[in-house]
Formats: structure tokens, sequence, C-alpha cells
């Protein structure tokens, strides 16, 4: 078996077939001679402080800040060690000003999020001491609790005063408020999208009429609904919870109820949630094979009947892969076109018109619509396909139109207009309602799965779901979901995460939004601060009990309206 394997990866020359196989059955584990430290015995064998280089990288930035601080030189030593020592310290101190005090030095960059990845290049820049350059950043607040977003800001600004230019794609409020000029690009999005719609600064911003931030910034336009403070049917009971830094905690979870899990990064919250609930849950509900993390028990199941993550990864690793793919609409739309009478007439069935098997697909891209040229020792580039033009379809498949349109140009309709369009369908037009509703009405049926980025990617299997038929016993497992999202798109997605709790089902999301914090039922916080500090449950209760807990980070960030109840 595993000799096959190797010859198969040998063998192929496809990237796409060698990752499928590595994921499927290749599995790492650590190296039995070094036990993981990856360095020989004689490297190991030196000694700093009592510690070798590999106990070293194990420590957080924090510990690792504390232990060279404190490390106890000789006179000799102090002065070999001192410019290097000089080194150490101030790119560790450049982590922990943006927040990255939980991260251990040996983190795998690949089990980085986005965020820190971003901030971590962001912390290099600032030790580098250079002026006069333009940095870039998108979203840099990504994973970022609001009490470890005032500290990124502040390093922002030092990389500003330094001499430097930033320009900064954001939707967090604190963020755009502490800017010096503001941009604002509308007034919708996609195709309704594209004109700057508002620039100056914030009170420039406030004073506008056709900036929809403006009018969320002055307290106007569409506003994210409040906790509607539902009771609990039931409760999900986690006990012992103690992988990575969850400290043999105890988690109630209330069923039925939209719940935020709260917390500065690095708490505990992702650990909690994916590596606890949702793997185990996933095991026992719907016969997964990933073994959970660390936990004694888990109780009230039996209140459940699936649970379903809807994360950030792709819909699909291939540029065959879209929307319309992805939430079984094209099915339904490949139907309509082989019933058609010239269909008929020709004898095309509904594979006709799929762009994965032969027969109606142009074959010079096979249904691609593009062609991957390989360039050696650089990252493969796509061209248009020079035979379809990008359509993906032979011209006799093209010839086949319903209501003056082929399927391609069917396919590069975007959601808005495709929901006009098929609006005789009901069970099409369930599905593209329910992709508005989640503010993807801008996005094409046919864009590729592999260019939208990951909030869209989310909403699309946020609206696949909400597009079935729910039995109202479904956890609901979301990682941050306002990633990327404006204002008005936020309150349109909690629109949507309630609904789903209306049906009778649980919504679990880890969220650092404010907005999201104070729409949900439950709180879940955790803390009290990231890494070896974090992993307990700092607060738990409905947002206006958290408000009161002097313990928690999030009730100071709350600010609750006087409508809200006590």
């Amino acid at each position: 078996m595993i000799k096959n394997l190797e010859r198969r990866i040998k063998e192929s020359e496809s990237d796409f077939v060698k990752a499928s196989i590595a994921e499927r059955f290749m599995g790492r584990a650590p190296c039995p001679d070094c036990k993981g430290a990856r360095l020989k015995p004689e490297a190991l064998a030196v000694k700093i402080g009592g510690e070798g280089i590999d106990k070293i990288v194990e420590m957080s930035v924090e510990n690792a800040r504390a232990f060279f601080k404190n490390l106890t030189l000789s006179d000799t030593e102090k002065t070999i060690a001192r410019q290097v020592l000089k080194e150490i310290v101030s790119r560790i101190e450049f982590l922990s000003a943006v927040g990255l005090d939980y991260l251990t030095l040996d983190r795998a960059s690949e089990t980085l999020a986005g965020g820190e990845a971003q901030r971590i290049h962001l912390a290099t820049q600032i030790g580098s001491g250079l002026t006069g350059v333009m940095y870039v950043l998108d979203e840099p607040s990504i994973g970022l609790h609001p009490r470890d977003n005032t500290r990124l800001l502040t390093t922002l600004r030092r990389l500003r005063d330094l001499g430097n230019t930033l320009i900064v794609v954001e939707h967090d409020e604190e963020t755009i408020r502490s800017a010096d000029w503001v941009i604002d690009l509308g007034p919708g999005a996609g195709v309704h999208g594209g004109k700057i719609v508002a620039e100056g600064k914030v009170p420039d911003l406030l004073k506008s009429k056709e900036s929809a931030t403006g009018a969320y910034l002055r307290g106007e336009g569409l506003r994210p609904p409040l906790s509607k403070n539902r009771p609990p049917k039931a409760w999900l009971k986690v006990r012992g919870a103690r992988q990575f830094n969850l400290k043999d905690t105890d988690v109630d979870v209330p069923l039925g109820t939209f719940t935020c899990v709260t917390g500065v990064s690095g708490s505990g919250k992702s650990t909690l949630v994916h590596e606890i609930i949702y793997k185990y849950l996933a095991k026992n509900l719907n016969g997964a094979k990933d073994e959970p993390g660390r936990v004694r028990s888990i109780t009230g199941t039996e209140n459940l009947d699936k649970i379903i993550l809807v994360d950030q990864t792709p819909i699909g690793r291939t540029p065959r892969s879209n929307p319309a793919t992805y939430t079984g609409l094209w099915g339904p739309v490949r139907e309509l076109f082989s019933m058609l009478p010239a269909s008929k007439a020709r004898g095309y069935k509904p594979g006709r018109f799929s762009f994965n098997v032969k027969g109606g697909r142009c074959e010079n891209c096979e249904g691609d619509g593009m062609l991957q040229i390989s360039m050696q020792f650089l990252p493969d580039v796509y061209v248009q396909c020079d035979e379809c033009k990008g359509q993906r379809f032979n011209e006799e498949t093209l010839a086949v139109r319903y209501k003056g349109k082929s399927i391609a140009e069917v396919l590069a309709m975007n959601v808005s207009e495709a929901r006009v369009f098929l609006s005789a369908y009901p069970k099409m037009v369930r599905v593209l309602k329910t992709l508005e509703d989640v503010g993807l009405g801008y996005v094409a049926l046919g864009q590729s799965a592999t260019t939208l980025s990951g909030g869209e990617a989310q909403r699309v299997k946020l609206a696949t779901e909400l597009s079935r038929r729910g039995t109202g016993r479904t956890l609901y497992v979301l990682d941050e979901p306002t990633t990327g999202l404006h204002f008005a798109d936020v309150a349109k997605l909690l629109e949507v995460l309630h609904r789903l709790t209306d049906q009778g089902n649980t919504v679990l999301v880890i969220e650092h939004n404010v907005d999201v914090m104070r729409s949900a039922d439950w709180l879940l916080d955790l803390g009290p601060e990231g890494g070896d500090k974090g992993g307990n449950l700092v607060a738990a209760g409905r947002p206006a009990d958290i408000v009161k807990n002097k313990a928690s980070h999030t009730g100071r960030y709350l600010d609750l309206p006087a409508s809200v109840p006590a």
C-alpha cells in the first residue's frame, strides 16, 4: 500500500493528485531520534541559562521576553552577547507590540491565521527601522480582540511617525476613526461599486450623505440586531477540556440560542470550539474520523442530530468549482437548458451543459475557461482559453438559449441578476435569494472558487445551509464570519444567523466583532489573557451580564445601549 502510494506520487505530474494523496493517506509524527527538536545531540547540548535552544523556541513570546531579560551572565559573557541579546529582545518586543504574546517561537507558519502572519510581517518591518516606505495592509485587525486592536493601532502610528505611509484596507470602526485620511468606496458591491463615495478626514466622512460607512459611524443606516435573549432549550455540557492551553475548563453551551465565544487573542477560543466541541460532535453525530482534543466528557448531544462547520476554507480547489456548483444551483440550471426545444431537437441531456464531462464543454481548456501555463521555477499562470474565449462550452452548446441567453451568459450573471432572470423557478430563486441575504448579490454564479475570499467562501457555505430544509436540531459552528464585511453586511449576516436560530438550531460563533457580541443571546468569554495565561472561562451569560463582570476584557468594550435589558 505504502509503496504504491509512493509510486503514484513520484509518477504523477499533477500537484492536485499529489496533494490529494498526501491529505488522505499521510500524516506527521515526531522524529524518533530528536523527538521533534530537529537538531543533533551536539547542538542540543549547548545551554544558555540552563536551557537548550529546543526548549527556548518552545516558549511563548511573553515567556521568552522574560527569559532573556532575566538572563544571568558573567561579565565576559555579557560583553560577547550584548549586541545579540539586544537584537533578540528587540525582536521579541516587536512581536509583543502587535499582540502576539501568546505565540510560541517555534509555531509552524502553516498553522498561523492570516491575521497572525500579517502581524509577524508588520513586526519585522517595525524592527527594520526603515523610513519613506509605503506599507499596504489588508485587514490587519482580523482575529484581534478590541483590547489587542488598540495595541495594533499604536504600532501602526509608530510606523507612520517614522516617516512612512500606511494604506490600510479595513472595516474596523476604531481603525477608521484613527485614520488620518479615509477613502470610502461604493456605493454598493461588485458591479454596483467601484466609485469613490467620500474621502477626507473622519469629520468629512461623517458629513457625507452618500457614504454607508459615514451613516454607520453617525449611528444611522442599517443597524445590527441586538440580543433576543432566547431561553436555552437544553445544554451541551463540556467538562474537563484540557487541550493546549485549556486548563481543565468546564463550559455550558445553551442549545437553541445564538452563542458567541469571545476572548483576547490566544485565549483558547479555537481550541475549545474546533478541537473539542466540533471534533467531538462530528465524530459522534456525523461519523467523522478526526480525534477530538482532550476532554473528560461532553453531555447533551442527544439534543442534536448533526453539527456543521461553516469555515473560511475554499469551496473548491479547482477553477471549475464556483458558487453555482457548490450551492447545488447548477444542476437545476442544466436541467432547464436540457428541457428547451432546441436541446430536445438535438438530443441534448443535462450532461451536455456540464463543463466537467466531454460533449458540450470546450475541449481545448476542458471546461476551465482558462489554460494553465507552467512557468518552471515561478508560480503557474492562467490565461483565457483562446478557443472558447473563457466561456467553457463549445459553439453547439452555446447555441441553445433561454430568454436569449446561453448557459455561459447565465454563468456570468451575478446573483442578483440571476434571481430576476430565473424568477419563474422558485427552487432556484430560494437559493439565489439566500445568497443575496448573506450579502453576495454581487458575486458571479460562475466565479472561480479559487478567487473567492475566505469570508465570501464562508458565506456561500452559510447560504447553502440556509437554503436546505433543516431539522431544527443542528449546531452550526462559524469562525469569525464577519471577516471582510462592512458594517451594513454584518447587520445582514446577523439577521441570517438569527433566522437559523429562530428555526430551533444552535449557532456557535467565534468572534471579536462588538456588533456580533451585542447581538448574541449568550457569551462565553475565555481568558483572561492569551497563551499560558488563558484557557479559563472568565465569564458566561447574556451580554448585559458580561458588561458587569470586571474580570472580563470583553465586557469593557460591549457598551450596550440602554434599551438592552439588564
